[in-house]
């Protein structure tokens, strides 16, 4: 019996999710892979930076090109402005003569970008593959199932909602529509804040790293006042009392590259490299973070770095492609950087964004071919514009 015979026997199928994986199904609202179409170049092409520099040339002022802090060089060189998502949102925003944005970042940041930008501007994603493994750990059915268990616990209407940048629009809407705001790694504090000001209870989508140490570090609640809501167990893990005296609920997600770092990774950098300040990223473990020197968004790292001192020692616990091009930029002035985790942790989504896939779409783009366009329906951006716009009138 081959094995074809053997799973039609079996009646074995392809999970969705299994699908997606692959890249062989599209789901737009998933910040998993699906199939970019298109025939791209060849990566082994030495013409590429010549082809995108003579694409980019040919449409002008155009196109627009955003690159997140966390691409490789072989796309930043090709940006128009660099930053974090918010910020590049923000920057498209304020270019309307552009006809194209350009996003070299994730799905979910040019959904942030398609809504905040005008009507008559398109967003593009060079990868449509080319997601974020935390913003997915929160979908808008698991979302909706657990706001049903919190009014079940009856505390639905003393909660506000607090989601992180890094989230779906799916997500950011259920936000706005609940009364809540978004959140950066920059204004975290702010926006908690703000919420407890709104209500009793915070349940914080979708980085419970973020929250946590927001809560514990800045607010001063402790450890004891965050519960873990499991969007995978029935009602969330956790009991209706469990629920009612906590302070922060915090969504069972986490950033599949800040994630990797340990205890052991501090402990191990401190003996290799003696008056090594370590600097680490706040969606980085409670404990991490606690045994770090200093904690802080990309921006802030990217500010330490340039202000820090001469012969200063420096363990970064972000990701590699960033640290790679902090410690060029800073070793002029005999700064050390090393990356804090002995193991290579490149943002494996975000590095779907390379050469080959720029050039295909700003080739494309340059023939009069629309492709990868990001598009959100118009109630999930004007709800998710609502959340953004609390994020921007914090105090």
């Amino acid at each position: 019996m081959t094995t074809a015979q053997a799973r039609q026997d079996l009646a074995v199928q392809p999970t969705p999710l299994a699908l997606l994986l692959l890249g062989r199904e599209a789901d737009t609202r998933s910040e998993r892979g699906v199939e970019c179409p298109g025939d791209l170049p060849s990566p082994s092409d030495p013409d590429l930076v010549a082809r995108a520099r003579a694409a980019k040339e040919k449409l002008g002022e155009k196109v627009f090109v955003l690159g997140h802090h966390y691409q490789r060089d072989e796309v930043i060189q090709f940006a128009d402005v660099t930053g974090d998502s918010f910020k590049l949102a923000r920057d498209a925003a304020a270019r309307p003569g552009a006809e194209y944005i350009v996003f070299c970042g994730v799905h979910f940041m040019a959904e942030s970008a398609d809504i905040l930008t005008g009507d008559e501007q398109k967003v593009v994603l060079p990868d449509l593959a080319a997601g974020c493994s935390m913003a997915d750990m929160a979908t808008a059915e698991q979302v909706a199932e657990c706001w049903d268990v919190l009014t079940d616990a009856g505390i639905a209407e003393r909660v506000v909602p607090v989601s992180y940048m890094n989230s779906s629009a799916d997500i950011k809407a259920f936000t706005g529509k609940h009364g809540g705001t978004i959140c950066t790694s920059s204004n975290a504090e702010r926006a908690l804040n703000w919420a407890f000001e709104q209500g009793e209870q915070v349940l914080f989508l979708p980085d419970q790293h973020l929250g946590r140490n927001t809560a514990v570090r800045d607010l001063g609640l402790s450890l004891e006042d965050c519960v873990l809501y499991n969007p995978h167990k029935p009602n969330g893990g956790l009991t209706a009392e469990e629920l009612r005296n906590a302070k922060m609920i915090l969504w069972r997600g986490h950033c599949s590259v800040h994630g990797r770092f340990s205890l052991d990774s501090v402990n191990d950098v401190r003996e290799r490299v003696p008056g090594v300040n370590v600097l680490v990223h706040p969606e980085c473990k409670h404990e991490v973070v606690s045994a770090a020197d200093y904690v802080g968004s990309t921006e802030y790292i990217i500010k330490m770095l340039e202000e820090a001192p001469s012969g200063s020692k420096w363990a970064i616990g972000t990701e590699l492609n960033l640290v790679q091009r902090l410690a060029t930029r800073v070793a002029a002035d005999d700064k050390e950087i090393v990356f804090l985790d002995k193991t290579v942790c490149f943002c494996s989504t975000m590095n779907r964004i390379d050469l080959p896939h720029l050039v295909w779409t700003l080739e494309s783009l340059a023939e009069g071919k629309e492709i990868n366009r990001i598009q959100v329906e118009k109630e999930t951006a004007d709800f998710a514009q609502l959340a953004l716009e609390r994020m921007l009138a914090l105090p």
